[in-house]
């Protein structure tokens, strides 16, 4: 028998019969063997080209001594295995793996792989604050009272997915708790201030002429104060159920007692106010907003290692924040405390009722101006050269944005078919960014959706938004929004640029005088720069007839023709905004692949990663087995294990 076919019959025999020795026995003896058998190998034969000096497409193998590290690069070791399964590493250059070295590498990094996806795992999710959008929401459905928290508040971190819901960003400082203080104070005292408003969620309390009478009487004859039955009981209801809302859970006894005694503290040092009642209720509802049961999205930790369901609350505000970016309202909390909110068909239910309410297109604006990277426009860094772009302001800005989330909402509830992010022969426009877009016709004075001509101009690039947001201070940047393509659609970054290596401004200067395209031809002429730009420059320059602020142009300002032919790496050939877009669409399976980790990650505030795979996975299946049907994304989703489970951090064990 050969040495290859007897560690192939090994093997086998390893996964039939599995160790019954104890588990972290086992992990050693593995670690021991990875560490004498495929390691060598892994730095050796691949170290050359992948080392910590050398990284060749930003790679580095030789930095992963355990196979901890292996799993937790999952996804890069996944793309070792292809590329090494399809003989493309070592290159044609480099020596040979043998037989016996490829098939320990391979049989090796796919059971260390396969082992970590043997139990699904939904992640650690600590608890983690309101965002400043969340938080503006959840506190205009409490109250009906508008929030600027963009001023107010210290701008949110991005996590790693570039999302503001990340529990590993979301922190606490003492600025922003003092500033939770004031807005509390704020959103209270201007609901107090308006009496039908105030009416909604404290009833007025009017003793009747027997109660007053029954109240002497205990007085007189008993000796008996029981002028505060009365009020209690309206403080009871309303404090209940503004602190059930708040905290997204009925109330626990303990709970609404601690409420209650607050009240009455306040309550009766207010001896000397007509209205006490309503002026303690007030500061309770304060304290409330200031409580981390509000601030934080909490959920509870079990002492054990495996993951379990979350409660029905705890999946009730999940939903809700997802969908809402906000609250679960009284519906949604009856049905997780009625019925069981894991059976699929009652989450189902709710979900497209959810969807189906106007708050649902706050999704458009949370989720995807942050996937998009669209919500930099709004941030007061941002700029435009005046000088050179004097038609930008802040009118400009807003109807651009709103654009692109009136677009994602309306293909997400109405067209259902989320291709036409890609692309559509629609847009939604007023007369105004019409008129900036260079389209003739009369349109309405409000953005709504309008028909195009043009094959250039519908779907995400082709909006004035995005192509700002990818675009320098004083000019268009072909590399920025091949970019922003790769990453944020294909989800195909490519690696850092090497060291030393000079910005396209600095190793030629202006682009003035030859055109973009010359410059980068020029720039691609390093072979450190070739290898990466090759796709991102032909998708940049795709987009060239679009300007710094999306208005369609065919010469550069010293009438420099503008050629937007591209040629990608895989082979497709395009001209123009009309033609990549048609490209972009062929590419669906790493448009869907990019979508479902972009979703997920938005949906629990993590991180996606490689144990999501399985996940991942399924979402891109039904992506693509529903002709990107939104809906049925949207269902699989909430239904996934990662969105109604949790595991607890080991520490709290």
């Amino acid at each position: 028998m050969s040495t290859r076919a007897l560690l192939l019959f090994i093997l086998t025999l390893m996964w039939a019969f599995p160790s019954l020795a104890d588990p972290n026995e086992e992990k050693e003896r593995e670690q021991k063997h990875f560490s004498s058998t495929v390691r060598p190998i892994l730095h050796g034969q691949c170290g050359d080209c992948h080392n910590a000096v050398d990284s060749k497409a930003g790679v580095n193998l030789v930095r992963f001594d355990f196979i901890v590290h292996i799993v937790q690069n999952g996804k890069l070791f996944m793309k070792v295995i292809d590329e090494i399964e399809s003989g493309h590493m070592p290159p044609n250059t480099r020596p040979p793996l043998s037989d016996s070295e490829k098939d320990t590498l391979l049989i090796y990094l796919k059971k260390y792989l396969d082992d970590a996806l043997a139990e699904p795992d939904p992640g650690l999710i600590p608890p983690r604050r309101l965002s400043n959008r969340e938080y503006r929401y959840s506190v205009y459905d409490l109250l009906g009272v508008e929030l600027n928290t963009d001023s107010l508040l210290p701008a949110d971190a991005s996590g790693g997915s570039g999302f503001d819901n990340q529990a590993s960003t979301a922190y606490m400082s003492p600025l922003r708790l003092e500033r939770y203080f004031e807005l509390a104070e704020m959103a209270v005292e201007e609901v107090y201030a308006d009496p039908q408003k105030w009416r909604s969620l404290v009833p007025a309390y009017v003793p009747t002429g027997w109660t007053r009478f029954l109240v002497w009487w205990e007085q007189v004859w008993n000796q008996k104060d029981i002028s505060f039955e009365g009020p209690q009981q309206i403080a009871r209801e309303s404090i209940s159920s503004f602190a059930t809302l708040a905290y997204r859970k009925f109330l626990e006894t303990e709970e609404q007692e601690q409420l209650m005694e607050l009240f009455a503290t306040i309550y009766k040092a207010e001896t000397d106010s007509a209205d006490r009642l309503d002026r303690s209720i007030k500061e309770v509802f304060k304290s409330i907003l200031i409580s981390p049961k509000f601030l934080y999205r909490q959920e509870r930790d079990l002492p054990i290692e495996k993951s379990y369901p979350l409660t029905n609350f705890e999946l009730a505000t999940r939903l809700s924040y997802l969908i809402w970016s906000s609250i679960p309202d009284w519906e949604l909390l009856q049905v997780a405390y009625l019925q069981d909110l894991h059976n699929p068909k009652i989450l189902e239910a709710q979900t497209l009722r959810m969807l189906d309410d106007p708050r649902s297109a706050r999704m458009a604006e949370n989720f995807a101006t942050q996937w998009l990277e669209i919500d930099k426009l709004k941030r007061p860094d941002f700029r435009m050269d005046p000088d050179k772009f004097p038609d930008y302001n802040g009118v400009l800005r807003d109807l651009m944005y709103e654009e692109v989330v009136a677009y994602f909402d309306y293909v997400f509830r109405e067209s259902q078919n989320l291709l036409e992010l890609l692309n559509s022969d629609y847009t939604f426009l007023n007369q105004q960014l019409a008129d900036h877009y260079g389209l003739v016709g009369n349109f309405s004075e409000k953005i709504e959706r309008t028909c195009l001509d043009s094959p250039d101009r519908g779907g995400l690039i082709g909006m004035g938004a995005v192509l700002t947001a990818t675009s320098l201070p004083e000019r268009t940047s072909p590399v920025l929004r091949g970019k922003w393509v790769l990453e944020q659609i294909l989800g195909t970054p490519p690696p850092p640029p090497p060291p030393d290596v000079p910005e396209l401004e600095t190793a030629q200067g202006s682009h003035d005088d030859l055109g973009l395209r010359k410059l980068l031809e020029l720039h691609r002429a390093d072979p450190a720069c070739a290898g990466c730009h090759k796709d991102m420059d032909a998708i940049g320059l795709g987009l060239e007839n679009f300007d710094a602020l999306g208005k369609w142009r065919n010469t550069y300002q010293n009438q420099v023709s503008i050629d937007p032919h591209g040629r990608l790496k895989s082979g497709e050939e395009f001209a123009g905004p009309g033609m990549l877009k048609e490209v972009l669409e062929e590419k669906k399976a790493l448009f869907a692949q990019n979508f479902s980790e972009r979703m997920l990650s938005y949906s629990v505030g993590r991180s996606v990663g490689f144990y999501d795979s399985p996940t991942t996975h399924k979402l891109r299946q039904v992506l693509l087995e529903t002709d990107f049907h939104s809906v049925s994304f949207l269902l699989a989703l909430v239904n996934s294990f990662p969105f109604r489970h949790k595991k607890t951090e080991p520490e709290y064990i």
